[in-house]
This record gives structure tokens, C-alpha cells and sequence, in this order.
């Protein structure tokens, strides 16, 4: 979990209706981040089951996202941050999304568009905005957006609404600032230039310094 992904799941969790059960897929929480991953605090009071293919910290359940063991619409909110990168086959997943979400369900997905190779166990793809608009084609409505730099954003970010629209102008004005707080200062002075493996970390600081210095 990263520092900016948090941020934009605590937007998430304060914009939007998040309908319970909620589900996080890629839960696993990696020891160094046990406590920062979890992102079950964000929504307070609401049913939450993280799911992974492995068990561990924050793994409640384990369910494969190209087939989720699931009932169809029984899901309030999918989250799924930075773990499509993993799925060997992304539009399955999102299919499989659509079919267990509720009439109003909505699902919250993020991926890596610069960033080195990981494999946790393997690491498949790299989206771009359109990308992701292409995987939520399933849904009524979707958003894309990023962080980073325009043409080489480190960070996508997607929404997907399977039924109608909430009002998203809360929404919208915490997106502008989160994405501004990644393509700021250094961003605009050339963050693009840095060797890839560098630009999210570079942006992670960014968005610390900038917190800080509203304190």
C-alpha cells in the first residue's frame, strides 16, 4: 500500500456510498505494512472481508478474482487497489466484479502504470487511463483518472458504477487535489526525467512534504 493510495481510499471512503459487505481483493498485508495497509478503519462500522489467494494478515477469505466463490449481487463495494497488475486476466476479473456487486454496487480499482516488475507471484500487466476505462466497459458508468505526470503517470486510478450515478462533485473536488498533490513542484519541474523506479517514491515524498506543510 502506498502512501498516495491511501489517500485516495480515504477519499474514496468519505465521497462515496460505500454499500456493505464491503470486499477487498489483494488484502495480504506484507509485515512491514501490516498496520498501514489496513484500510478497514477507513470504514468504520461497515462489513468488510479481505480476500486474497494466499492467507495472512488481513485475508479473511481466499477467492480468485477470474472466478469469485461468491453468490451474484451479493456485494456492496469492491475494492481493489494495485493487484490487477497480478491477474492474468483482468476483463475476467471485472466481469466477475460486475456479476457479484449489487444493482448499485460500485468497485474502486488502482494499478501501476511506471513502476519496476514485482511478482507476487507474477506481475502481468501495466494500464493507462483508457485501460481502465476498456475493463470497466461491464459497468453502467465508469471514471479514470491518474497521478504523476500526464504522459507517464506512476499511478491509475478507475470507479465503476454498475447501476446509476451518485452525485460525484465531492468526489471530483478531492480528486482534483489528490492528483495535484502528484503533479506538482518536482512533477512540473521535470519528475518525468527520473529513472522510472524512482518516480513513485519521488511522488510519495512529494505527497508527504505537502501534508506536512499544511499542518
Amino acid at each position: 500500500m502506498r502512501q498516495n493510495l491511501k489517500d485516495f481510499a480515504t477519499l474514496v471512503s468519505q465521497t462515496l456510498p460505500t454499500i456493505e459487505p464491503i470486499y477487498e481483493f489483494g488484502s495480504f498485508q506484507v509485515s512491514e505494512q501490516m498496520e498501514f495497509a489496513d484500510l478497514r478503519p477507513l470504514f468504520p462500522h461497515k462489513q468488510y472481508i479481505g480476500c486474497d489467494l494466499q492467507e495472512g494478515p488481513g485475508v479473511d477469505r481466499i477467492l480468485d478474482l477470474h472466478n469469485i466463490d461468491l453468490p451474484s449481487e451479493s456485494v456492496g463495494t469492491v475494492l481493489c487497489f494495485d493487484t490487477l497488475e497480478h491477474v492474468e486476466d483482468p476483463r475476467q476479473a471485472l466481469k466477475e466484479i460486475h456479476r457479484i456487486l449489487q444493482p448499485n454496487g460500485i468497485v474502486i480499482i488502482s494499478s501501476l502504470m511506471c513502476f519496476p516488475i514485482h511478482d507476487c507471484p507474477h506481475d502481468y500487466w501495466r494500464f493507462t487511463p483508457e485501460a481502465f476505462k476498456s475493463i470497466l466497459k461491464p459497468f453502467s458508468h465508469s471514471f479514470a483518472g491518474f497521478q504523476g505526470v500526464k504522459t507517464f503517470p506512476h499511478t491509475i486510478v478507475g470507479i465503476g458504477f454498475k447501476g446509476d450515478i451518485p452525485s460525484l462533485v465531492e468526489f471530483q473536488k478531492g480528486y482534483d487535489r489528490w492528483q495535484k498533490m502528484g503533479s506538482r513542484s518536482i512533477m512540473n519541474l521535470g519528475i518525468n526525467l527520473l529513472p522510472p523506479v524512482l518516480i513513485p517514491i519521488a511522488s510519495d515524498l512529494l505527497s508527504l512534504v505537502t501534508r506536512l506543510k499544511r499542518r
